[in-house]
């Protein structure tokens, strides 16, 4: 496989979650794949500096970690933990030596019904995270879910209102992420594309595909890339249309995937990356 087509391709360790950190290391590097993407359990699970010192050893840069946010409370006491959870996830993802840590907004507080009201308490925690993660070198990027995840994970669903709350804060600290799985259906997307590209906000391209049915909880239904209903090429020419040229992200939440031989998978991913969105 020709290794310039993989130059860009981020795997991030959710799409094979069934590998421990050492052996994504090992993974990735001979697979050639010189990037991942991380999530915060199993990091500190291994150990924050210690994941740093073996993915530096490995040579491998680290494109994003997941995931901050979950930001909506409106109990002083729980908000001031989720601020301080979310300074800790800056904080971890400075010493993994990312720029970028995601955010999911969270979601109705029970028995909320207020979605604006929930979306300005996420701009009144960022007025407070963005500072801490500009002076550690970190953006914050605000991840969109589909709306089927409103209720009880993301209030944040459609990219015009995730860039209506980045846009309050200068563009080097939030921005947002085009993910495929949570934005293919939506026919603004596009418009909304360019509309971070020239304020210069996508600070990350994720990519995974949408198959039907979707299994019960709905969470684990992503698909491998090619598999399903999203045009992975257009939406790969719509982000670098409006300027984006960083790594793209491939991140799968699948139960099949996860039974599979972790090298076997990694080597599908490349190859459906380089078939359906070079």
């Amino acid at each position: 496989m020709n290794g310039e087509h993989l130059a860009r391709l981020s795997l991030n360790q959710e799409t094979i979650k069934q590998w421990s950190l050492p052996e994504l290391a090992e993974g990735c590097v001979k697979a050639g794949i010189g990037k991942v993407g991380l999530w915060r359990a199993p990091v500190q699970a291994y150990g924050v500096e210690r994941t740093a010192r073996l993915l530096a050893d490995a040579g491998l840069t680290v494109t994003s970690l997941c995931r901050g946010g979950f930001l909506t409370a409106p109990d002083p006491a729980e908000r001031a933990a989720a601020l301080d959870d979310n300074r800790r996830a800056i904080d971890e993802a400075a010493t993994v030596s990312t720029d970028t840590l995601v955010l999911v907004s969270g979601g109705l507080p029970p028995g909320s019904r207020d979605l604006y009201g929930a979306r300005e308490r996420v701009a009144e925690a960022l007025a407070e995270l963005a500072p801490y993660a500009a002076e550690r070198g970190v953006r914050l990027a605000i991840e969109p879910l589909h709306p089927m995840f409103a209720s009880d994970r993301c209030v944040v669903s459609t990219l015009a209102q995730a860039l209506d709350l980045a846009e309050r804060f200068p563009a080097e600290q939030v921005g947002v992420v085009v993910d495929t799985y949570h934005v293919w259906w939506d026919d603004r997307a596009p418009e909304q594309i360019a509309r971070a590209g020239a304020g210069g906000r996508i600070h990350s391209f994720q990519l995974a595909d949408w198959i039907t049915p979707l299994p019960a909880g709905v969470l684990l239904g992503r698909g491998q890339l090619g598999d399903g209903s999203v045009d992975f090429r257009a939406w790969r020419t719509e982000v670098e249309a409006a300027g984006f040229d960083g790594p793209i992200e491939v991140e799968i939440f699948n139960e099949t995937l996860w039974t599979r031989d972790g090298a076997e998978v990694l080597a599908e991913v490349a190859e459906r990356y380089v078939q359906h969105a070079c």
